[in-house]
């Protein structure tokens, strides 16, 4: 199995995406430069708080929530209390799509990060242009010089960077590349099995100054009190809010659950 494990089909699909993209790259880099600033998505995330995260389905999580209204369960997270809202951007396997997060953006005043699978610089841009406030950076998917050039991608076009890890190496990888908020993956890639102690141990190895988020595996405000006693600046949820029947109420649980004691 490959190392990217069920990502794997999904990151080869992104590569045809972006070589797509390139056709039109300098005008989307003219764009993306000449945006209105974006509001501080690192910034919202200290002190202990949630990324409401919204999609229809994942490959792990199989169907969620087919008729997911962007915008109303936007309002309901941000009414709720979250920090920032994830909004998942992809088509084939999460069901999303860049309307999803123009929809949900525009209609709160929090942050938002365009969650998908980015694997060239040219995507960033393409978010920005969008209105993305931030963008996801999967250090597994992002070989070679590429991580570098992404995170320069990012600070070009004014947009903050969640960088993802999975492991040690992959924690040491995102701390020499200068990134200043990782997210801790607790699924295996391999497995899609979730382990929340991962958290712990990859945050010891974070230096305290850069912003942590953790992310995958949390079922309730039990799971969130222990993550931000661990350490995490913010928590990332999208599954247990996806399957509730009151998203903004499930929301407004953990951001109780988040605050610090």
């Amino acid at each position: 199995m490959s190392a990217l494990g069920a990502l794997g089909p999904i990151v080869a699909r992104k590569h045809q995406e972006a070589s797509d993209l390139r056709c039109a790259a300098g005008t989307l880099w003219a764009k993306a430069e000449s945006m209105p600033p974006a509001r501080g998505f690192i910034e919202a995330l200290r002190g202990g708080t949630i990324i409401a995260e919204m999609k229809r389905r994942s490959p792990s999580g199989g169907s969620l929530r087919f008729d997911l209204d962007p915008a109303a369960v936007a309002q309901g997270y941000a009414s709720a209390g979250a920090a920032a809202l994830s909004v998942l951007t992809d088509g084939p396997d999460f069901g999303g799509s860049l309307d999803d997060m123009v929809a949900a953006r525009n209609a709160v005043p929090i942050p938002v990060l365009r969650k998908d699978f980015t694997v060239d610089p040219v995507q960033i841009a393409e978010a920005r242009v969008a209105g993305a406030d931030a963008v996801l950076l999967i250090v597994a998917v992002l070989g070679g010089d590429a991580l570098h050039d992404c995170i320069d991608a990012a600070q070009r076009f004014g947009v903050d960077a969640l960088v993802e890890v999975h492991d040690e190496a992959e924690t040491q990888r995102a701390v020499d590349a200068g990134a200043t908020c990782i997210g801790v993956n607790n699924r295996n890639l391999r497995t899609l099995a979730t382990d929340l102690s991962t958290f712990a141990r990859l945050r010891r190895l974070i230096p305290a100054d850069v912003v942590t988020v953790a992310e995958s595996g949390v079922r309730d405000p039990g799971d969130v009190r222990r993550l931000v006693g661990e350490g995490a600046d913010a928590v990332l949820v999208g599954e247990a809010l996806m399957r509730s029947t009151d998203p903004a109420a499930a929301c407004r649980e953990l951001v109780e659950a988040a605050r610090p004691r």
